[in-house]
């Protein structure tokens, strides 16, 4: 199969005929094998009514239904273990990205031999204040912090060879940032185009201004976790060492430093604890053996297999 097509939702009953009839004519006009994956995220109104009738008259579509919302990124991890495609593209469902990119996002992952090609939308329809310009910024942040330079990591929009999708592991709301996940996992040869974008048809939009403080924090997340997510104890258990080393030389020099005024000044009633400096000693002591201990039960845990499932499918069509 050349192509399997993810579509995560959560109420876009309006758009989901016409989004696949173009994504049909699309592929059908260049001669591609297909598969359309609706992933619904708990949607109250008719979303799920319309993707089984879509189904009946079409067997190239399947569905996955959610007993609620869990977000996008646990949409497209089950969607992920599901496809079947050489190549996989996800889009979203408010009709703002065009199916009519599918053919040339293809043909670069296929004869340009890239493992990811990621959408970019140059010229946006959304909010100025709310969205562009958060979105601006957000994005330069993320090509500092992980190394991959693109210019759109939010753009739904987005091309994967099969190996990728099957290699990484996307949970919480890692989802914005796939090919950062992809480049730690190895899958270096990364680009970008420039995609068409317009204003949403139907509906509103499910994403507030919220999402880029969420996504902010994940980059941290990330950063720390591609960089000591293997060796939890290189980064606490050397933090910790120094710390703890730190507070037992200052309590040794205050040690010393009494013996002294005791035995060769003669200096009588000057109390250790009055200098501050024996607080700093033994709060430094115990955030450093704090701190290992951290490192240590971290090893423990990255040696268990982590679970990233955490949703519930109720349907699967």
């Amino acid at each position: 199969m050349n192509l399997s097509i993810i579509v995560p939702l959560l109420n876009e009953q309006d758009s989901l005929e016409e989004l696949f009839t173009r994504i049909d004519n699309v592929c059908r006009d260049n001669k591609l094998s297909y598969e359309v994956w609706f992933i619904d995220d708990g949607s109250t109104d008719l979303s799920w009514s319309i993707i089984e009738n879509l189904k009946i008259q079409h067997p190239q579509i399947h569905g996955i239904k959610f007993s609620k919302n869990y977000g996008k990124s646990q949409a497209l991890h089950a969607a992920f273990e599901k496809v079947n495609g050489d190549v996989i593209i996800t889009m979203d469902a408010d009709l703002q990205d065009f199916p009519e990119e599918i053919p040339e996002l293809y043909e670069m992952v296929t004869l340009g031999n890239y493992d990811i090609v990621s959408g970019w939308k140059k010229k946006r329809f959304d909010n100025v204040m709310t969205k562009n310009i958060p979105s601006k910024l957000f994005n330069a942040a993320a090509r500092k912090v992980s190394g991959v330079s693109l210019h759109d990591f939010n753009c739904g929009l987005k091309a994967y060879r099969k190996q990728v999708v099957k290699s990484i592991d996307v949970y919480g709301d890692m989802h914005r940032y796939i090919p950062v996940l992809a480049a730690n996992a190895g899958f270096r040869n990364i680009t970008e185009k420039p995609v068409q974008h317009q204003a949403r048809p139907y509906g509103t939009s499910k994403f507030g201004t919220e999402r880029f403080v969420r996504g902010f924090l994940d980059l941290v997340t990330l950063w720390f976790v591609s960089r000591f997510g293997g060796r939890p104890m290189h980064f606490f258990g050397a933090a910790g060492t120094l710390m703890f080393i730190i507070g037992f030389l200052s309590a040794v020099w205050l040690g010393v430093s009494k013996l002294i005024d005791v035995y060769i000044f003669k200096i009588y009633g000057n109390l250790i604890a009055n200098n501050p400096w024996f607080f700093i000693a033994l709060t430094m002591m115990i955030l450093g053996s704090l701190l290992f201990v951290a490192g240590f039960l971290g090893e423990l845990i990255i040696r268990t297999n982590r679970e990233h499932k955490n949703y519930h499918i109720e349907e699967l069509i």
